[in-house]
């Protein structure tokens, strides 16, 4: 666990808005909400924690970006977001 969590670490970023895209037109991103740690909700689909991430999406904090998320970000392409590659997936945090 520690590996996983010190490679996931290492992946932690910031991207923009635009950059994005390309990942949610392969509908790959995941909106996880800032009462989560990021780093955290990686680790947990990593590892396949499916009770913990099945919880999660029962309660609706995580999911993929909405219709109307999508187009308010694509009104400000340089808005920035903390992100978490865990293939297949990018997930995505609002700063």
């Amino acid at each position: 666990m520690q590996d996983l969590k010190a490679e996931l670490t290492q992946n932690l970023d910031e991207a923009e808005w635009e950059w994005l895209i390309p990942h949610v037109q392969r509908d790959a991103v995941i909106l996880v909400p800032i009462e989560l740690d990021l780093l955290n909700v990686g680790i947990a689909i990593a590892s396949d924690n499916t009770p913990q991430v099945q919880q999660w999406i029962d309660e609706q904090l995580l999911a993929k970006p909405s219709v109307a998320q999508i187009g308010e970000w694509n009104g400000d392409r340089t808005k920035r977001f903390n992100t978490l590659i865990v293939q297949p997936y990018v997930l995505i945090q609002e700063k």
